[in-house]
């Protein structure tokens, strides 16, 4: 947007008319009357981009680098029993590594926006599992149990 206002800064200064650098910038003819009032009031500075929007992140770069050293040295490394990571654990390694503290419930948007990380789930198997029985069962019982189940009539 700052290169469209750039431009009709540009425009301003030639004496066209609002009508017409909406046309050219493709924008409505109400947003070009705002920055033309902005840019009679403080010139093409008044049109210069203000940043990014929205409050400043509590991490800078160097802060997020370590955090995400220490989660992918793995949950066990950083003291915890079981090497998975929850949402309460990543809050307490951010406040240890950088001595900023994050709600639990917070600390999802920054592994997913800030660090790029996914939302993974273990897969969850009891140790007792067979699946060699399982196997078998599911080629030579179930369809003897599914037969008998459908010859019943009520």
């Amino acid at each position: 947007m700052e290169l469209r206002r750039m431009q009709a800064a540009d425009l301003f200064e030639r004496g066209l008319i609002s009508a017409e650098i909406a046309r050219r910038v493709g924008v409505a003819h109400q947003v070009v009357s705002d920055w033309r009032k902005a840019w009679r009031q403080g010139g093409r500075e008044a049109l210069r981009s203000a940043g990014p929007a929205g409050r400043k992140p509590k991490l800078n770069d160097a802060q997020l680098t370590d955090v995400e050293s220490a989660l992918t040295a793995g949950a066990e490394a950083n003291g915890y029993l079981g090497d998975l990571w929850t949402l309460p654990r990543v809050a307490e390694v951010i406040a240890r590594v950088t001595g900023v503290s994050y709600h639990p419930g917070h600390v999802w948007y920054l592994l997913r926006d800030q660090l790029h990380w996914t939302w993974q789930r273990p897969a969850r198997r009891a140790v007792e599992r067979n699946d060699q029985a399982i196997e078998q069962w599911v080629k030579q019982r179930w369809p003897h149990v599914k037969k008998r189940h459908g010859a019943r009539t009520h």
